[in-house]
């Protein structure tokens, strides 16, 4: 009995992370069932990820001098290719976290941040392992989330989780969606996502942060709804994002900030010694 619980707990603890590490970068698309349906037994605490935003359905390509405009500022923050970022995230009652660091996009989603746990039914389980925040680490094929010491005592002293996108994949339910979503959080697809939007309008000139902005909002998504807003500077680069919306567990929200872009962006893969495989933790859990 000792040693299931254990490797519900890890599992807990691994599905727990993979979702802070998609909501430090993205907050688009709505709730899904468990990625993973097989983690999602492990703990009640566990929460799904969301699954990739569905642009169209918000309607046809925005057209016009507003088109232009937002075809413009998502050409331009795709080719710089990466940022640094800072965002706050909250989940309803689930999940709030803070996440720093720099992100790239020019080959894939590659880059690292912190991120730290403030709140939430989630946030108190995984503090209660002993893990109040966390390192994540972005590459084209995988992603890491670096655990605490008592997540290593369980695992064989491995303090990483591996996430393969290609293994994620073939899970069950929103596996795949959730892979998807990871290769393609970038600042830009928000202004995708408002080209195909219903509604949207430049709201105004802004002061954000100190530098001059052109303030954008629109409505986006297929059955529940989205709110997108956008600050843009005069180099048509994303400044500020908002995304607003709701969960099976209340109201979502996220606020990014974005600077210093063409920023030299390196995440190193951690060593496979001290790495657990999602997919392996999966497997364990069943035996």
């Amino acid at each position: 009995m000792t040693g299931t619980r254990t490797r519900r707990t890890v599992v807990s603890i691994a599905v727990s992370a993979a979702l802070a590490c998609l909501t430090a970068c993205t907050a688009a698309g709505e709730p899904a069932e468990a990625a993973g349906s097989t983690a999602a037994s492990a703990s009640s605490s566990a929460s799904a990820p969301p699954d990739p935003a569905t642009p169209s359905a918000g309607g046809p390509a925005l057209s016009g001098p507003s088109g232009d405009s937002l075809r413009a500022v998502e050409q331009a923050t795709g080719r710089a290719g990466s940022a640094r970022v800072e965002s706050t995230t909250v989940m309803g009652r689930e999940l709030s976290l803070e996440a720093t660091g720099a992100l790239g996009w020019r080959d894939g989603l590659t880059g690292t941040l912190t991120i730290t746990y403030t709140g939430g039914t989630t946030a108190e389980t995984m503090r209660r392992l002993g893990t109040t925040a966390m390192e994540a680490r972005y590459l084209p094929d995988a992603y890491f989330a670096k655990m605490g010491d008592a997540f290593a005592d369980r695992v064989g002293g491995r303090h990483w989780i591996k996430y393969v996108y290609a293994d994620l994949e073939d899970l069950d339910g929103a596996g795949a969606g959730f892979a998807d979503q990871m290769r393609n959080t970038t600042p830009h697809q928000a202004v995708k996502q408002l080209l195909t939007a219903r509604n949207v309008r430049e709201v105004g000139e802004e002061t954000t942060r100190g530098r001059r902005t052109t303030h954008w909002s629109g409505t986006v998504g297929g059955s529940t709804a989205q709110t997108v807003d956008i600050w843009v500077d005069d180099r048509n680069l994303l400044v500020k994002k908002v995304e607003r919306g709701r969960t099976k567990t209340g109201e979502l929200t996220q606020t990014a900030y974005y600077s210093d872009y063409g920023v030299t962006v390196a995440a190193e893969r951690p060593p496979a010694s001290d790495t657990a495989d999602f997919k392996e933790l999966l497997a364990a859990q069943s035996r």
